[in-house]
């Protein structure tokens, strides 16, 4: 949970951006867009099996 208090003399939007950018860092907004539609366990296993072929073939690349 990201908390931002509001110091003296600070505007609401300059916390709000300090709020946003602690989201950002944090991985909040990533976590959101990744649970915004539900993705069947089967499509999961596809998308990593997919992911582990393009790093070995990324890998193989870098020789």
């Amino acid at each position: 949970m990201v908390y931002v208090k509001v110091r003296d003399e600070e505007s609401i939007e300059e916390a709000l951006r300090r709020f946003k950018h602690d989201c950002e860092r944090n991985g909040i907004l990533k976590e959101i867009k990744r649970r915004e539609h539900y993705m069947p366990p089967s499509m999961k296993r596809k998308i990593k099996s997919q992911e582990a072929r393009r790093k070995v073939r990324k890998g193989r690349r870098a020789y």
